[in-house]
């Protein structure tokens, strides 16, 4: 955890994260069952980060939980709506060419309704991911001649093959996929000669990161399941173990009273022989 802003209001899921580190802690080792219990209850009882990060300042793993960065400046909201990126108008760039060099096209920008391009004795690349669309329906004629071309659009868009290859090819793997509805349909046309023009379909980072939170909680989920299963099986075998102690210590306790009784028995045989 950093000291930035430790005036700062944590949430349940930060005490969350700090109770999890600690149980990681006394799994390892680390902490023992009586330090557990008191950071564990600080932590809980903490209102801010400055509370919550003397709690595992000395152990691995502090700085997984940190304030939110706060900022002031107003952006506008992402919008997973395909109707919000198909703009209209001109596009960003209307085309590229890359003689012995290399284009790029990707980030946020406009693709228009047809972009041209050309790459002799070098390579470009077109990343739609981020774009957004001039049109409901874009080309993309590419002229490869010993270079190529990489276009790479995000799932959901439609994409349509049209290019002739000569000792040279087009990627045709993503054609015949369909289009999610109000998604941009994307031609890729043109002519490749000892060259080739690359389709391929990636994720966007913000769906890559979606995905790795989505995984890491699956994981944190299991962990958890299991160390809750542990615990169980824990519990369950020192109550096992209690038990049996406590019937050892009743026969020993029964098998000494025997030897008590017969021992007073004796001495009454030897008393009632005396007299």
């Amino acid at each position: 955890m950093t000291d930035e802003a430790p005036e700062l209001r944590a949430s349940d899921a930060d005490r969350e994260r700090v109770a999890e580190i600690l149980r990681d802690a006394v799994a390892e080792g680390r902490l023992d069952m009586e330090e557990f219990e008191e950071r564990l209850d600080a932590t809980y009882a903490a209102r801010t980060y400055g509370e919550l990060a003397p709690i595992t300042r000395d152990l691995p793993g502090a700085g997984t939980v940190a304030p939110p960065t706060v900022s002031l400046r107003k952006v506008p909201a992402e919008s997973a709506s395909w109707a919000s990126r198909i703009t209209g108008g001109e596009g960003s760039s209307s085309g590229a060419v890359a003689v012995l060099s290399g284009f790029q096209r990707k980030g946020r920008w406009t693709m228009p309704r047809r972009f041209t391009c050309f790459a002799f004795c070098g390579g470009g690349e077109i990343d739609l991911r981020e774009a957004d669309f001039a049109d409901r329906e874009v080309e993309i004629s590419c002229v490869a001649v010993m270079g190529g071309v990489q276009v790479i659009v995000p799932p959901g868009v439609e994409v349509v093959v049209r290019g002739i290859g000569v000792m040279g090819g087009f990627d045709h793997r993503e054609e015949g996929v369909a289009g999610e509805p109000g998604a941009p349909r994307v031609i890729v046309s043109g002519f490749a000669f000892w060259g080739g023009v690359g389709v391929e379909r990636k994720l966007t980072r913000a769906q890559r990161q979606r995905l790795k939170g989505e995984r890491r909680q699956e994981k944190l989920d299991r962990q958890a399941a299991l160390r809750e299963l542990q615990e169980s099986f824990q519990e369950d075998l020192h109550e096992a173990r209690r038990r049996m102690l406590d019937g050892h210590r009743e026969l020993r306790r029964g098998r000494y009273e025997e030897r008590r009784e017969g021992r007073r028995e004796r001495r009454e045989e030897r008393r009632r022989r005396h007299f």
